[in-house]
């Protein structure tokens, strides 16, 4: 492969203000990426509403199992009430 020799001061002298702008325009994007937070901020509007969320669930957690306990306890009555009576043995006619 053969290189036209004309194209190489061509492409170094080319290549030195692409340099000369591009390291800082590299530099200031990097130093700009290095400024900004790595944690995403949450506004107080939004804290505030998931806050008022997480309580509603909490509270709807806690009436839920006041009612599965509940039902437990009367399945429990109801297996209790509904038992089979011991039947006494008849005696043996013979």
């Amino acid at each position: 492969m053969d290189v036209n020799p004309i194209l190489i001061p061509i492409i170094f002298v080319s290549s030195i203000p692409i340099i000369a702008i591009g390291l800082p325009l590299a530099r200031a994007y990097a130093a700009r990426l290095g400024r900004m937070p790595m944690t995403p901020t949450i506004p107080l509007e939004v804290a505030a509403r998931l806050e008022r969320m997480e309580q509603a669930i909490d509270s709807i957690a806690v009436e839920v199992e006041r009612i599965s306990e509940g039902q437990r306890f009367t399945t429990k009555l109801l297996a209790e009430r509904t038992a089979p009576l011991a039947v006494p043995a008849l005696p043996d006619i013979r």
